[in-house]
């Protein structure tokens, strides 16, 4: 199954202050969840994200949080988005079946808000390249999970071609441009 621009949405999860210096290769994981994140609203797909008790864990770091309407993010203190309500509430009112999600830590936000998902019946695509744990070994062993349990695990690369879906018009023009060379 490809992604689908018109049927998807970008979930950025816990992506904060004071958890980002902690994520191992966090600056690789912001400038790709900043890239992707631009990619999504040149091509207006809806981006919406979650802070995971943001009293302790700060707000959205700010490169991102300039890119995510305020009203588009969500705390929680549930792991998984979709045991949250308001986060819940906002994923069912974009009726969109494609989840892409990339955030921290991959163990545990991710993990479960990808699996919640996959239960309730909607594709979910995690993105290698954008999520990150405070060691590697839970990264892997995330990654390795949510695969054998049905979720599609892509780079941000493929997210961004398979929204674009062809070459040649104006569109794909102007993100090669921009984001690609």
């Amino acid at each position: 199954m490809l992604i689908q621009a018109d049927n998807s949405c970008l979930l950025v999860v816990d992506i904060q202050e004071r958890l980002a210096p902690a994520i191992a290769d966090q600056k690789a994981l912001l400038a790709n969840a900043c890239w992707l994140t631009d990619i999504a609203n040149r091509l207006h797909i809806p981006v919406l994200a979650s802070e995971q008790y943001p009293q302790g864990l700060g707000e959205t770091v700010e490169p991102l949080r300039h890119r995510i309407p305020r009203e588009q993010t969500f705390s929680k203190l549930s792991f998984a988005c979709s045991d949250d309500s308001a986060c819940a509430e906002a994923l069912q009112a974009l009726r969109s079946e494609q989840v892409i999600i990339i955030g921290m830590e991959a163990h545990v936000c991710v993990l479960q808000t990808a699996l919640r998902l996959h239960d309730l019946g909607r594709e979910v695509f995690v993105v290698q390249d954008c999520i990150g744990s405070r060691n590697q070994d839970n990264k892997a062993a995330a990654i390795e999970r949510l695969r054998d349990n049905g979720v599609q695990i892509v780079t941000r690369e493929m997210v961004a071609f398979e929204w674009l879906r062809k070459a040649g018009d104006e569109r794909f023009r102007q993100i090669s441009r921009d984001f690609l060379r």
